[in-house]
């Protein structure tokens, strides 16, 4: 049996044997009338640690792991929209046939899942360490995805579904956070937005096998890969540094951080930071009367407020209709090319996020995610109000704009409001309150999602089409106000300067636990 809080007995990207273990040396006590300049010591020591780190080969490798995870949870998010339309068809082969009320529970029943799947991996991340609990979400994982390959009724293919987002919800929580924990300051952008960047070319794997298999079956069957290739990657990675040292594992610590910086790297100083954060969050245990205090209650209203604005941004209203849109602008193009090339338009400016992320930073991409993304639905109502006065007109004259438009929205979505609001989770935290925040902003997300999928019809309703993409966009220039306004940059600082921005006190110097235990 496998001990999820080891690092693994061997890995395919280097060995214990390639890396020195160096104990975490006890510090000798400051005298007080030194105290004050101590504390400043350590915060221009937290500007300089984990700048520039020279062994990234093996924080891009276990990234590319963890990944993974969201890469599976990518195609959960697709498999809706080709096994839908296959369900749904009269053609469909089978004696399972879904109706349209079904099919909508049957695409939204997976945020349910992700609504519970936040807390659930909060408490896990504490139990079986961040390595843990991607490996045994991994087997709840290809288990729902079984269901639905044999599901015989509607009950399996929604049981199937919920577990799936279960572990999508426990994937978009547990993964940001273990790559903030190990990722130096330099390249952390980088490694975080790529959980976005695979979410997208899961939801891409979906739409384009749903264009190749016959059957929603055989789509579920291939959608199990993923999960499988999930759970042997991270069977090799290292464990989060932070979480052996939070379990007084030690040398177990060092030799994981070690090898996420290097062979040849300084990991000493990181460690003694990393040592005096956990002992002051062990003094400081969450409660709900710390949440008040100014410097967790604001980052906390921060992340709140980028996943709100990521949900209520519209992108999922305009990606559940995507085939509308083609359809309405005249295009002859079919509903799985028409799903494809949105799928092309989201890997591709993800990419090009993680390019930009620690080059542009967090808060430039924000406020241009933002700004664009507003004018472009303003554009996409724009034609469906012209389409309601006068439809030969507005299809002849305009029949470009909803593809344009839903390109650049796709696109503007992608590089900034996709990736970032994950991102920063691992980011604005503290250690002892990030499994708490970070499960809860991660619910809330869900939450928002599944609230946008549910009222998009009745708003459709109360202020027709164009009125709801212009809804969308008035949220977008809030978004962009609240962006320039209270969104700090956290490119290039590490997690303990980011804390100390929001008022946090330094990490207490006399940290050692032996002393604290005297």
């Amino acid at each position: 049996m496998v001990d999820v809080e080891s690092e693994g007995e061997w890995s395919p990207w280097g060995g214990e044997d390639e890396v020195e273990q160096p104990l975490i040396a006890a510090e000798v006590q400051q005298p007080q009338a030194n105290l004050s300049d101590s504390m400043e010591d350590t915060r221009e020591t937290a500007a300089l640690v984990g700048r520039r780190s020279r062994g990234r080969t093996a924080q891009y490798l276990t990234g590319f792991a963890a990944t993974m995870g969201a890469l599976a949870a990518g195609t959960v998010l697709g498999y809706s929209s080709p096994a839908g339309a296959q369900l749904t068809s009269n053609s469909t082969s089978g004696s399972l046939h879904l109706t349209s009320e079904e099919n909508m529970w049957f695409s939204s029943s997976m945020n349910l899942g992700a609504l519970v799947g936040g807390p659930v991996g909060g408490i896990c991340l504490n139990i079986l360490g961040r390595r843990g609990t991607m490996l045994a979400s991994s087997v709840p994982f290809i288990g729902g995805w079984l269901l639905i390959a044999f599901a015989r009724n509607f009950g399996m293919l929604m049981t199937g579904r919920i577990i799936t987002g279960l572990c999508t919800g426990i994937t978009s929580l547990i993964v940001p956070t273990y790559i903030g924990e190990y990722a130096s300051a330099d390249v952390r952008g980088t490694l975080g937005s790529g959980f976005q960047l695979m979410v997208t070319i899961g939801v891409m794997y979906s739409y384009l096998l749903g264009a190749l298999v016959s059957t929603w079956r055989v789509l579920a069957g291939l959608c199990i890969i993923p999960p499988v290739i999930y759970c042997v990657l991270m069977f090799f990675a290292k464990e989060s540094p932070s979480f052996l040292l939070s379990k007084g594992k030690e040398e177990q610590a060092a030799a994981a951080l070690q090898f996420f910086r290097g062979k040849d790297g300084n990991i000493q100083t990181e460690l003694d930071m990393m040592r005096q954060s956990l002992e002051d969050a062990r003094r400081n245990k969450a409660s709900i009367r710390i949440l008040t205090k100014p410097y967790i209650f604001k980052p906390l209203m921060i992340s709140l407020s980028l996943m709100f604005f990521q949900q209520f941004s519209g992108i999922n209203p305009v990606l559940f209709n995507l085939t509308t849109i083609f359809h309405d602008s005249g295009s002859k193009i079919s509903d799985n090319m028409s799903s494809i090339i949105i799928g092309l338009v989201q890997v591709a400016a993800t990419f090009l996020a993680t390019v930009l992320m620690d080059k542009a930073g967090r808060k430039l991409l924000l406020i241009v995610s933002s700004s664009v993304m507003a004018l472009s639905i303003v554009a996409l109502g724009e034609f469906f109000y012209e389409k309601m006065i006068d439809k030969t007109w507005a299809i002849d004259n305009l029949g470009w704009l909803p593809l344009t438009s839903l390109i650049i929205f796709v696109t503007a979505f992608s590089i900034g409001y996709g990736p970032i609001p994950w991102l920063m989770i691992g980011e604005l935290f503290s250690p002892n309150v990030k499994e708490a925040a970070a499960s809860f902003s991660t619910m809330f997300n869900w939450s928002a999602s599944f609230v946008m999928t549910l009222t998009f019809v009745p708003l459709q309703s109360a202020l027709k089409i164009h009125g709801v993409y212009w809804f969308y966009s008035s949220v977008c220039v809030v978004n962009l106000i609240f962006c320039v306004t209270l969104v700090p940059e956290t490119k290039g600082k590490t997690l303990e300067e980011i804390s100390a921005h929001f008022g946090a006190p330094p990490p207490s110097r006399n940290s050692n636990p032996l002393e604290n235990e005297l």
